[in-house]
């Protein structure tokens, strides 16, 4: 699987992605100490629907489209998904009507003044458009470079004299490895939690055949956080081992009730963006004490 950010902008796995990751900053800045975010695989982070790659696909059509069309405005919609719907408006209100938040942009509009930021993203075209498109926000810092490398070069975070006790990592990587990069991506986990230990991780991961995962969820399960949480969408039957048939973010060190949110999150959007056979699952690979 190469699954580079331009080709799926704004498609199912996007949706649940960028929901949660607001979801978890909207937890993190009720508090009013500083933060700072790492985004390990930036992407460029903003798109244009009808642009070559996403249209190309046109996986956006049942992704942010399918959840447009089912959440007009002014219809009762999760606020948690009303809050993603109310960004992803503000972004095209900014770059056009066909355009489309990445992650980078969305962590650069949910985080406040005294937050700072970290993007980094390898491929040089792609470096050189997020630099473009958040790197002149001040609060922003991309690094062209290997997002895992950045793991152990960041973290913990200090900047000038501000060491930054609370936090997020968004590890989303292509994986182009396929199952691979599970293992890849756990050691990485597993090396951030001992620099930089109450963060909150969050890692995305895709999802053909769910029963192929059950050694990722066993490993992640050990992991020396206070919690790890699996949060799913499958937005079809996981019997095609030849698309991604759904995704999942694994979290750990998951903010208080943001299971809860999440829950009821994931069983809006098997309703509005699954097709027969969907389905959603939340669940604690380690609870919390």
């Amino acid at each position: 699987m190469n699954y580079r950010h331009a080709f799926h902008a704004g498609n199912h796995a996007d949706v649940l992605k960028h929901v949660a990751l607001l979801a978890l900053c909207d937890a993190l800045t009720a508090k009013p100490a500083p933060l700072f975010a790492l985004d390990t695989h930036a992407g460029a982070g903003l798109y244009a629907l009808a642009g070559e790659e996403a249209g190309r696909t046109g996986e956006a059509v049942d992704g942010i489209g399918r959840l447009l069309a089912a959440s007009p405005t002014g219809t009762p919609v999760h606020p948690a998904i009303r809050r993603y719907l109310d960004a992803v408006a503000d972004c095209r209100a900014a770059h056009g009507e066909d355009g489309y938040p990445g992650s980078p942009w969305l962590l650069a509009h949910a985080l406040r003044e005294q937050d700072r930021i970290a993007c980094c993203e390898l491929r040089d075209e792609e470096a050189a458009l997020l630099k473009r498109h958040v790197g002149g926000d001040p609060r922003v810092a991309v690094h062209a470079r290997d997002g895992y490398a950045a793991i152990r070069a960041l973290l913990p975070p200090k900047i000038g004299a501000v060491r930054y006790a609370r936090g997020l990592v968004l590890i989303d990587p292509p994986y182009e490895a396929q199952l691979a990069e599970f293992d890849t991506a756990r050691a990485a986990l597993r090396d951030a939690l001992v620099l930089w230990p109450q963060a909150v991780y969050a890692l995305w991961y895709p999802i053909k055949r769910r029963s192929a995962l059950n050694p990722f969820y066993r490993s992640a399960a050990t992991l020396e956080a206070k919690s790890v949480l699996a949060c799913e969408l499958l937005v079809r039957p996981d019997d095609s081992p030849l698309r991604m048939n759904g995704s999942g973010l694994l979290i750990l060190n998951a903010p208080w009730q943001f299971d809860a949110v999440m829950r009821s999150v994931l069983d809006a959007l098997r309703a509005r963006l699954g097709d027969t056979g969907a389905s959603a699952q939340l669940a604690w690979l380690k609870a919390p004490a």
